[in-house]
């Protein structure tokens, strides 16, 4: 018995060396959203109503974006959550809680924020990505699609994608497709250009997708049945590999060669080789559930979680 009790405790010590811990953590001003990455500045989205931008270099908050609190259904102040940021040039994207369960969305540039779509249009978006920097791409909960021109203040187009709740969409490199993921587990592709349907991927994920990645021609899906999805677009195969925990978040590194998702009730982060199936590692340090998984190139990746840090992990 002290033998098999201390064999137990060997290879938990043993697994537990294996967990690489983060190289550097950004400390945001709330629980964290939505992440992007460009010219070497961290926005992070959070539910207390701030874009945080972070220097990646010197490692310090460098500027942070307010939005207006907004009043709850009892009449109380509080801070509006911002569900997704993008930058593009100068121009800062921000997609914010509303009152009355609507949202809306601001462009801050040049130290000014705008509103351009107010509460008072009575939309439910979900996510909000540029296409270009007079065009924007908006997701909404009932999983329509919508094409928004900034300079004219309207709709080039709104599409119904399925009857299914949406969950997550990702723009390919070219922004000329968009994939969509949804509570059915399939993924729909269309054009940005006009909202067309291209294809669908079925059959893999049996449950709601939480979240989808799409880099260099790769697809990967974190599934809330357990399975993180990769679809090898070029040569039009898939397969699937399953975690012993919901599957919360995914990200791809920029070759499209390795996968990071979150594999267990620990929110403990695996790696692995889009091609081989081979495992890299596993990378710790995360309290709370993941909300994005961001690769900075293919050495560095980001982590951010419903706490207020964002974890930075070097793979070699």
């Amino acid at each position: 018995m002290k033998f098999f009790l201390l064999l137990v405790l060997l290879s938990s010590l043993l697994f537990s060396a294996k967990i690489q811990e983060p190289a550097a953590q950004f400390k945001s001003s709330g629980g964290v959203v939505d992440i992007v990455y460009r010219d070497n500045k961290l926005y992070s989205a959070t539910n207390a109503g701030c874009v945080d931008i972070f220097d990646l270099g010197t490692q310090t908050l460098v500027k942070q974006i307010k939005v207006d609190k907004i009043t709850d259904f009892i009449g109380d102040k509080i801070d509006s959550k911002v569900y997704s940021v993008d930058v593009i040039e100068d121009k800062t994207l921000i997609l914010s809680q509303a009152a009355k369960g609507f949202t809306r969305v601001h462009i801050h540039s040049n130290d000014t924020t705008e509103l351009l779509i107010p509460d008072s249009q009575k939309l439910s978006i979900s996510k909000a990505r540029f296409l270009d920097e007079n065009t924007i791409l908006l997701a909404l909960l009932s999983n329509e699609i919508i094409s928004y021109d900034i300079s004219k203040k309207k709709q080039n187009y709104r599409v119904q994608i399925s009857q299914s709740k949406f969950s997550n969409f990702v723009l390919n490199e070219k922004k000329d497709e968009v994939v969509i993921a949804d509570e059915s587990g399939d993924l729909k592709i269309h054009k940005t250009k006009d909202g067309s349907f291209i294809k669908a991927l079925r059959g893999q994920n049996l449950d709601n997708v939480f979240q989808v990645d799409y880099k260099n021609s790769v697809i990967a899906t974190a599934g809330q049945d357990r399975r993180v999805v990769i679809y090898e677009m070029k040569y039009g195969s898939a397969y699937y590999k399953t975690a012993s925990f919901l599957i919360y978040s995914v990200g791809l590194s920029p070759s499209g060669k390795i996968v990071a998702y979150s594999s267990d009730e620990n929110n403990n982060i695996t790696l692995f080789n889009t091609s081989t199936q081979s495992n890299i590692g596993v990378f710790g340090g995360n309290n709370m559930t993941l909300t994005n998984i961001l690769f900075l190139n293919e050495n560095e990746f980001l982590a951010s979680s419903d706490d207020n840090i964002i974890n930075l992990y070097k793979i070699k």
